[in-house]
Formats: C-alpha cells, sequence, structure tokens
C-alpha cells in the first residue's frame, strides 16, 4: 500500500508491503527489507535492516506518530492512499454537490438512501466492501438523495458513480 508521509514537516512516498513478519519499503526509489519485533504493549519496537538492530519508541494513533530513535526525535503523519482519495474526493463534492463517486474499487454490500431522502454532511449513503472491509460512503454535504446509480451486490471501480445529491438551499 502507497502512504504519503510527512515527517518532521518534508513529506514523502511509501510504499510497504508486510509479509511474514518482514516489512518491505520504497521509500524515494530506495528499496528496504526490514525485520521488526514489537517488545511491548507500550510503543517500543526493534527495527533490523542489513545487519543491524534499531530501536524505537513510538507513540501515538494511526494518523499522527511521534518517533524516538538514539535520542532524536521524530514527528510523522500519516496517510494511506484509499485516505488521501477520499478526502480529495469529499473536498470535490462538497464544492459542489453533485455525484458522489466511488474512491476505490469495491462491491456494494447495502444502500442506505433512498432519492428523496434528506441527508446531513456524513450521514451515510451505502456500505462499500473493499480490500476485506466495510467502507461506510458519507454524503459529503447537506442535500437531498436525487438518484442512487448502484444496488446491492454491484461490483464498481474506482470514481464509479454511486450517488448523486442535490445541495441543501443555503
Amino acid at each position: 500500500m502507497k502512504y504519503f508521509v510527512t515527517v518532521n514537516g518534508r513529506p514523502v512516498e511509501v510504499d510497504l508491503v508486510e509479509r511474514l513478519g518482514r516489512l518491505h519499503l520504497s521509500i524515494g526509489g530506495r528499496e528496504f527489507d526490514v525485520g521488526y519485533d514489537e517488545v511491548d504493549e507500550l510503543g517500543q519496537v526493534v527495527l533490523n535492516h542489513a545487519g543491524r538492530s534499531y530501536g524505537l519508541s513510538v507513540e501515538g494513533d494511526t494518523n499522527d506518530v511521534a518517533i524516538t530513535l538514539a535520542g532524536h526525535y521524530y514527528s510523522v503523519k500519516l496517510e494511506d492512499e484509499r485516505e488521501r482519495a477520499a478526502k480529495a474526493a469529499e473536498r470535490a463534492a462538497g464544492r459542489s454537490g453533485g455525484v458522489v463517486t466511488s474512491v476505490m474499487p469495491g462491491v456494494v454490500v447495502e444502500v442506505l438512501a433512498k432519492p428523496g431522502t434528506l441527508v446531513a454532511k456524513g450521514d451515510p449513503l451505502l456500505i462499500l466492501s473493499a480490500m476485506k472491509m466495510q467502507n461506510e460512503i458519507g454524503a459529503p454535504i447537506d442535500g437531498t438523495v436525487k438518484e442512487v446509480h448502484v444496488t446491492p451486490g454491484t461490483a464498481v471501480s474506482a470514481g464509479a458513480k454511486l450517488v448523486t445529491l442535490t445541495p441543501a438551499a443555503t
């Protein structure tokens, strides 16, 4: 999976694949094969790379992390490609209403809104199953459901039309 990472204010793209307790990373075109072990449940981790071990202290949540390595502090912000695409789609839809599209390929599990339904920003419109996860697709704006373009069981590609909204009168 691709991650958009900011380390101490500097952006870096990272491709990450985890297999059998090892991390395969591509950072700025450089490849790394890294082993890791969680030392405890308090965020202490040991990374093994090229015959060397590195002790890290990791604190924070899935998007905002503080890492200490050999006395050096790193502020790390993480965003995966799905989050980035979802935020971009939300910003675009929020400006104009209109069509809500799928940010990733998947299968529609359940449609929660019908034409004519009034929705507030964030209200669930449908459930999309993608990458073995069920994702709630919410309304990007306050408005009315004009049209639903999918039914349960529909396989959709990234960018496929899901729902059309009419923005609420302001």
